[in-house]
């Protein structure tokens, strides 16, 4: 192997010398331990003398993100419809479980679809993975994740003896403007990292706010995306006021918690210059 040759081209010759494991299956490292090398890393760049071992490690069979996005967020939407419809197999054949009496079932069903509707539009059009797949194994348990979720918010929500909220359209009003800004925040921050990889580009850069103001959280957080996204379902939380939405909530937050300390401390990491007054999602909290 050449010195200048990357890990991608190292990938590609050993897919050639075992074409089983083709190159989005192969995890290369320096160590057995340590972390997977990334495809423009150069060699001679590397840590290692005149002669490398590098240690090969099978992920597995792997799966496109942009599939994987698409089969996680279309359950969600026609799972919903199966309760905001009222299909007899969920909750009968008595008349009165075929409608409901209050206007706001029918504003979270909209409000549900257009969440994951954004997502599916997102995955085609604006996203852009740095990785382009991920172990097949794991799409079961990221399907239970959001397709079970979204069958039991959606049971509770539609069902015959639901409760609307208390305070009533003030309450519903408030949830709605919120929804609605957190979604647009969500969707600019996407748009924002998006561009920073135009043409295809894998590097890394610092995000920073641009002239859209909804990109205005990352003078504040280093994953304004997940900050929006939290918002998004504490908002839907508020509009319907139920507590397994609630729960989905608070895990989503804990979940998107670690997921952004995790982004925000590869920034410090790589960037020497990175602004030290962000935080990973909540400004000047958490």
């Amino acid at each position: 192997v050449e010195p200048n040759a990357t890990i991608r081209e190292i990938r590609l010759m050993f897919h050639k010398l075992y074409p089983r494991w083709y190159p989005a299956r192969q995890s290369i490292k320096l160590d057995p331990k340590g972390k997977s090398l990334r495809d423009e890393e150069i060699l001679q760049y590397l840590p290692v003398g005149t002669t490398a071992t590098l240690y090969f490690k099978d992920l597995g069979p792997q799966i496109g993100w942009t599939t994987v996005f698409l089969i996680e967020y279309t359950g969600p939407l026609f799972i919903y419809f199966l309760f905001y419809f009222r299909m007899t197999l969920v909750y009968g054949l008595d008349e009165r479980f075929t409608s409901s009496p209050h206007p706001v079932v029918n504003l979270a069903c909209i409000c549900h679809s257009f969440h994951y509707i954004k997502r599916l539009i997102e995955t085609v059009f604006v996203h852009r993975f740095s990785r382009g797949t991920m172990p097949l194994r794991k799409i079961v348990k990221n399907c239970l994740y959001y397709w079970g979720f979204a069958a039991w918010l959606a049971y509770y929500i539609n069902h015959p003896l639901y409760t609307p909220p208390s305070y009533g359209k003030k309450q519903i009003n408030f949830a709605v403007i919120m929804f609605l800004l957190c979604e647009a925040g969500n969707f600019s921050i996407h748009v924002a990292l998006s561009d920073l990889r135009r043409n295809g580009s894998k590097t890394r850069k610092i995000p920073y706010p641009t002239k859209n103001p909804f990109t205005w959280l990352f003078f504040f957080v280093s994953c304004p995306n997940y900050t929006y996204e939290v918002g998004t379902w504490i908002s839907f939380t508020i509009m319907t006021q139920c507590v397994p939405v609630g729960l989905f909530t608070l895990l989503c937050f804990i979940q998107m918690t670690i997921w952004a300390k995790d982004k925000h401390c590869t920034y410090l990491r790589e960037f020497k210059d990175y602004p030290s007054h962000r935080m990973p999602i909540i400004p000047f909290l958490l």
